[in-house]
């Protein structure tokens, strides 16, 4: 299993928000400059992140987008079912009735289980924890921090 660009870029652009505060809406512009994504792709990737409930956005001249829910609150899996869809490392799993030997097949079972422990994995990662990592990782080196994924 790969995950796709949509996905990191995601969390490239939740990192940036998160480590310059939620006080203020944070500019498209500024996030594209910073992140070296362009301002369409994050147009692109804002909207099913809003629709999820991980950002919000705010109108006007001072305006640009917000974390939706405390860095506490967002996990990578919601990061990936946002911008990916339901977490699903086989076909079977990410589409019920489309194989004839679906719920009588060994090998769905094992790639189930599979499954639900990288589901939970990526549960137990919040966003909080890989903004303290980044920002322990650029004080050891000295360094700006770079959320580069």
């Amino acid at each position: 299993m790969k995950l796709t660009a949509q996905t990191r870029y995601a969390l490239r652009i939740l990192l940036d928000i998160a480590a310059h505060g939620n006080d203020a809406p944070r500019p498209i512009k500024e996030i594209a400059a910073s992140q070296r994504i362009s301002e369409k792709f994050i147009a692109r990737i804002v909207v099913p992140m809003r629709r999820a409930g991980l950002l919000a956005s705010a109108r006007g001249v001072r305006g640009g987008l917000l974390l939706g829910r405390f860095p506490e609150k967002i996990t990578l899996l919601d990061i990936v079912e946002a911008t990916d869809g339901t977490l699903a490392i086989a076909s079977c799993l990410a589409r019920p009735g489309t194989c004839p030997r679906q719920g009588r097949c060994a090998a769905e079972c094992a790639w189930r289980r599979a499954n639900d422990v990288l589901a939970e994995a990526l549960r137990a990662v919040t966003l909080a924890e890989i903004v303290g990592d980044e920002k322990r990782f650029a004080a050891e080196a000295g360094e700006e921090t770079d959320y580069c994924i």
